[in-house]
C-alpha cells in the first residue's frame, strides 16, 4: 500500500508542474509566443499553443493516471527537450541569469528521471488506468 501511495504522490508532485505550466502557457499564448520567437522557432503562436496543451493534457493524464505507460516518457522527452532547448547554455556573462538556465536545466533533468520510473512502475492502484482495469474483467 505504501509503494501505492507513494506513486499517487509522485504522480500529483508531477502534475503539480505541468498542469500549472500549461495553464500558464494557454492563458498567456502572446507571451510564450514571444519567447519562443526568441528561441527561433517557426510559428512561435502553434508552438505556444501545441506546448500548453501538451503540458496541460500530459500532466492531467499523468495526474489521474490514465495511460501513465505512456504518457510519462512523452512528458520525459519534453522536459529534456525543453530544458536543452530552452535553458542548455543560455545566460549569457550574467551570473544570475546563468545560475537560474542551470538550475531549471537540472530541474528539467530531473523531472524526466522521475517520469521514467513512472513510465516503468506505472501508476500504482490509485488510478484510472487501474480502475479501468478491474471493470473491464
Amino acid at each position: 500500500m505504501l509503494g501505492n501511495a507513494s506513486l499517487l504522490l509522485a504522480r500529483l508532485l508531477i502534475a503539480a508542474l505541468f498542469v500549472p505550466a500549461g495553464i500558464s502557457t494557454l492563458s498567456n499564448v502572446a507571451g510564450a509566443a514571444s519567447y519562443f520567437a526568441g528561441l527561433g522557432f517557426p510559428l512561435p503562436t502553434l508552438v505556444a499553443l501545441g506546448v500548453g496543451l501538451f503540458e496541460l493534457i500530459g500532466g492531467v493524464l499523468v495526474l489521474v493516471g490514465f495511460q501513465t505507460r505512456i504518457a510519462a516518457p512523452l512528458l520525459a522527452a519534453f522536459a529534456l527537450s525543453a530544458g536543452f532547448i530552452g535553458h542548455y547554455g543560455q545566460g549569457g556573462d550574467d551570473p544570475a541569469l546563468l545560475f537560474m538556465h542551470q538550475q531549471a536545466l537540472m530541474k528539467d533533468i530531473a523531472t524526466a528521471g522521475g517520469l521514467l520510473a513512472l513510465s516503468v512502475a506505472g501508476a500504482g492502484a490509485i488510478s484510472l488506468d487501474r480502475m479501468l482495469r478491474r471493470q473491464a474483467i
